[in-house]
C-alpha cells in the first residue's frame, strides 16, 4: 500500500489490518535505517585518534559531544520506534493514549511514533509549559 493509498481509505478502515501492515513496514523500515546511523556514529566515535596539538584536540573533543548529542537523541527515537511497535502488536497504535481517539493518519505519516492526538499533545506541551513558567 502507497502513502496515496492509505489515505483514500474510507474513515471506517482506520487501522484495519492492512494500514497496521504499512505501519509496521514503515516503522521497521525506520528502525533499521536508524539502527544503521547508531553503528556507523558509533564506530566513528571508537575510530578517533587522541590529537596532541590542543586547539586540534578542543575541536575534536566538540565534535565528539555533538555526535554524542546525536546518539542520544537517535537512542530515544529508536526506543520511541519500539514502542511504536509494541502498540501495534497489542492493536493500540494509532489511537491516542489520553483520549483513546484516532490520531490519524496523516499524523502518523508525520510521525509513525506519536502516541498522542494533536490535541492531546498541544495540552501536554501547555501544562509543561506552564510548570516550565512557574
Amino acid at each position: 500500500m502507497t502513502e496515496k493509498e492509505l489515505l483514500e481509505q474510507p474513515t471506517d478502515a482506520y487501522m484495519n489490518g492492512a494500514q497496521q501492515a504499512f505501519f509496521k513496514s514503515l516503522l521497521i523500515g525506520q528502525r533499521i535505517e536508524l539502527q544503521g546511523r547508531i553503528e556507523e556514529e558509533i564506530q566513528l566515535l571508537r575510530e578517533q585518534e587522541p590529537n596532541s596539538d590542543p586547539m586540534d584536540a578542543g575541536s575534536a573533543e566538540e565534535q565528539r559531544q555533538w555526535q554524542l548529542r546525536l546518539l542520544e537523541r537517535e537512542k530515544k527515537l529508536l526506543s520511541k520506534i519500539d514502542q511504536a511497535l509494541e502498540r501495534l502488536a497489542r492493536d493500540e497504535y494509532g489511537w491516542c493514549r489520553e483520549t483513546g481517539e484516532p490520531i490519524g493518519l496523516k499524523r502518523l505519516l508525520f510521525r509513525p511514533t506519536a502516541s498522542l492526538s494533536i490535541e492531546a499533545k498541544e495540552r501536554q506541551e501547555l501544562k509543561e509549559k506552564h510548570l516550565r513558567e512557574a
